[in-house]
Parts: structure tokens; C-alpha cells; sequence
């Protein structure tokens, strides 16, 4: 483990090669010698170098900025028109206030993009309210203090390791991103500015300052989603082909037990039809409010879900998601499921040809013009002709990819009580929580 004496200073992407923005300022910055007076600016590419005009219309020019506040504490930044939810089905622009310094820097030859460079627990103080309502139980604040601090050291040792550019272009963690540490959306962890940030989440942040989790010496990669469906999933079901100790999938409710694999195909259809009594089955929509951000608040069903798909759409879905014309889907199979029912392999026959896709981000991609909640589905041809389906209905479970903690279940455990060590413990097997700075 890398011995941390001090809080680290962290490099988060705003928005990514892009062409022209505009921001706005609370307060005076600094750039370079240069105070920058509160005021709107806008940035764009003039020559391939980047030019900053103000609302005095004096322009200055380079290939890199860095804007510092004058005083940390009275000076932030607003952003409009950020893009979150990328490629969800919750995405929508917002516009952002943040703290910390504003980097500008040159990614092509007519494109920049925007960081933030912020400490770590000011950072953390605005990711816990931007995955979460801050009018969360302040027991699962404190819990998602530790999980993300520890997910986001545990990826920044990752990028200490050997990994080129063309590896990162394809990878799905924060390996992906080149000039900075982390983004600011749900690929990383959502950093969604510090509109929402209240008194709890900043008395969560302070009674956790500097604690992760850890196993065998080591910062644990403390996944989690929204909801697990009923049971956690194993990390090889989404990303490398491995698996870790305190990754292992559990049943998601106060037993405490260690999931079963599903047997057949008929076990996860039983499993997904059926309405267990685990902590993220949250019927009680007063609850769902208090715990989920707005725009989550307005998704429906995610614990059962069901959508349906004409051949039509999934022919077209498909053709533009993987480029491949597979003619008429004849039929859907899963080949490999993970412990809480994921898919991780399916095949996909058409009359003209099969392909097998995985793991379970791409096939909940390729099967959607956003994104299927998750990829813990049965598929049911519909229509008269038993040979060729008129469509299919997808039966699923949970929304995300199930890993780690389940943020509905743990909000709930909370709210009935548990503290934040025991939510911990209970999604995290054979880990330690510490203090480290």
C-alpha cells in the first residue's frame, strides 16, 4: 500500500475535447500574474491555441490555462451545460458550481478540455451528494465517504502501473483517461458540483477523513451501483478476469449469506420473477425520494423491470450499437451468467449470422439505444411465428452492474438502523477499515 502522509490534490475531467465553452467565475482567480475579476468568460480554439475572452472582451492565449482561486474557501466556478448521465438513460445538461482550481488544457488540434484540480475531501464532499441525495441517512454517507475514497486510491495505483494509450482508449475504468485522474461522471464516480452539499455530508466527510477500506494490506477497488437486484455480482462479471477476496457475492439481505450460482436457467427465471424481501426491494417511494438524486428519483421499476423490443428496433439497435447486420434475430442465449443472474456472454443468432457479445456493459448497450438497467435478464420471443419472433420482452433485475455495494440496499440498511461499519462489512468481505492520513 502506498503510504499516504497527507491528503492528496486530485486532477477530475470536466468536460472532454471539446471545442468551445464557457464558464463563470464567483470570484477572483488567478492566472499566473494576472487576476481574473469575477465576471463570464468564454473559451475557444483560435489557431490551435486556446483563447479566453472576458465580458471586457481582452483576450488572452495559450496551449495550457490554470486558474486558481484567490481564496480557496469564497471563490468557485460554474460551468453551464455540463453533460452527465453519458449515454444513460437518465442524461441531461446541467449546469455546475465547483471549487478548487480550473485547469484549460489543449487535447488537439481544435479541441481543449476542462479539470479541476481539487483535495480529495473536497472532492469526495460533492461525489457523495451527487451519487446520492445528501439527505441520506448520515450512517450510508459515511459508508460512501470510505467506498469512494477507496475506489478512487485504489484506481489511482492502478495508473501508476505500465498501460499505453491505445489500451486506454478501449478500457472501462479510470485507466481510460490520460489527462487527468478521474472523470466526473458515472464511467468514474459522479462529481456533479456542490449544489447539493449540506450539513451531513460535510459531518460524514469529517468523521471519515482519510479511512478506507482494506484487504491484505492493500486499498481495496470498492465498487458499487445502484441497485444489485437481490444479489451482489463478482468483479470478472464486468471488468478483468479476476476476482477478489472481498468482492465476493452475497445475498443482499440481513442473513448475511453468500450467493448460490444459479444451477439452470430456469433458477434465474424463478430468481427474477420472484419479489424477495432483500434490503434494495424499496417499495416505499417516500424513502426512494429522500435517498435517490432528482433525476434518479424519476426511474421506475428498476428493482423488476421488463422492456419490450420489436424486431424491427432490435435489428436496427443492434446494427448501430455493434455494426452488424445479423438479419432477422431468430433467438437470444444466454451463454454465462454471474452469481446475481447477470449475463456475461451472450449469443445473439440472426438469419444471417451469430455473434456473442460480453461482458455485461456491452450487452446492456448493444440491446438498447441507451443503456438496459442491467444485463440479469430472461428473454421471451413474442408473436405467432415460432421460428422467427415478432420481438422480445427482457425480464430484468437491478439497475448497474451489481458489484460491490448496492447503493439503494445500503441506503436502506441505514435507514433501518445499521451503522456504517456493518453496511460495509456486509458488502465487503474480509476487509479492514482504516485510517490512513
Amino acid at each position: 500500500m502506498t503510504a499516504y502522509t497527507h491528503e492528496p490534490e486530485i486532477a477530475v475531467g470536466l468536460l472532454e475535447n471539446i471545442s468551445q465553452a464557457a464558464f463563470e467565475l464567483t470570484d477572483t482567480f488567478r492566472l499566473s500574474e494576472k487576476e481574473m475579476e469575477p465576471g463570464r468568460y468564454s473559451v475557444r480554439i483560435i489557431k490551435e491555441r486556446i483563447l479566453i475572452s472576458g465580458q471586457d472582451e481582452e483576450s488572452v492565449s495559450a496551449t495550457v490555462f490554470l486558474l486558481e482561486p484567490v481564496v480557496f474557501d469564497k471563490a468557485s466556478f460554474i460551468i453551464n451545460a455540463v453533460r452527465i448521465g453519458i449515454d444513460f438513460h437518465w442524461e441531461q445538461n446541467r449546469s455546475q458550481e465547483f471549487r478548487g482550481s480550473l485547469v484549460i488544457k489543449k487535447t488537439g488540434p481544435e479541441t481543449f478540455t476542462l479539470i479541476n484540480r481539487i483535495p480529495l475531501e473536497q472532492y469526495l464532499e460533492t461525489v457523495i451528494c451527487s451519487e446520492m441525495s445528501p439527505q441520506s441517512p448520515v450512517e450510508f454517507l459515511k459508508a460512501h465517504c470510505i467506498i469512494s475514497r477507496s475506489w478512487l486510491l485504489a484506481q489511482l495505483e492502478k495508473k501508476k502501473t505500465t498501460f499505453t494509450q491505445e489500451a486506454c482508449a478501449s478500457w472501462t475504468d479510470a485507466r481510460k483517461h490520460i489527462d487527468f485522474d478521474v472523470c466526473a461522471d458515472d464511467h468514474c464516480q459522479r462529481y456533479h458540483g456542490i449544489g447539493a452539499v449540506n450539513l451531513a455530508a460535510q459531518k460524514a466527510l469529517r468523521e471519515t477523513r482519510g479511512k478506507v477500506l482494506l484487504a491484505n494490506g492493500k486499498i481495496c477497488d470498492t465498487r458499487f451501483s445502484k441497485c444489485c437486484g437481490g444479489i451482489t455480482e463478482k468483479f470478472s462479471a464486468c471488468w478483468e478476469d479476476t476476482d477478489f477476496d472481498y468482492l465476493v457475492p452475497v445475498s443482499d439481505d440481513s442473513k448475511n449469506r453468500p450467493a448460490i450460482p444459479f444451477a439452470a436457467e430456469a433458477a434465474v427465471q424463478t430468481f427474477i420473477e420472484s419479489d424477495p424481501a432483500v434490503f434494495c426491494n424499496v417499495k416505499d417511494k417516500t424513502l426512494l425520494t429522500k435517498i435517490l438524486p432528482d433525476f434518479d428519483a424519476e426511474t421506475e421499476n428498476f428493482f423488476r423491470w421488463q422492456v419490450s423490443c420489436s424486431q424491427t428496433v432490435l435489428q436496427q439497435t443492434l446494427f448501430k450499437k455493434i455494426g452488424e447486420d445479423l438479419g432477422n434475430i431468430v433467438e437470444m442465449v444466454p451463454l454465462l451468467r454471474g452469481a446475481s443472474g447477470r449475463i456475461t456472454k451472450l449469443k445473439i443468432i440472426g438469419d444471417k449470422k451469430e455473434i456473442v457479445i460480453g461482458k455485461e456493459l456491452a450487452i446492456r448497450k448493444a440491446l438498447s439505444t441507451t443503456h438496459l438497467y442491467s444485463s440479469a435478464f430472461i428473454v421471451i420471443p413474442y408473436g405467432d411465428n415460432r421460428h422467427l419472433p415478432d420481438g422480445f420482452i427482457l425480464k430484468g433485475a437491478g439497475w448497474g452492474h451489481g458489484v460491490g455495494l448496492c447503493q439503494i440496499g445500503a441506503a436502506a440498511m441505514a435507514e433501518k438502523g445499521y451503522d456504517c461499519q456493518t453496511i460495509l462489512y456486509h458488502y465487503f468481505k474480509n476487509t479492514a477499515i482504516k485510517k490512513i492520513y
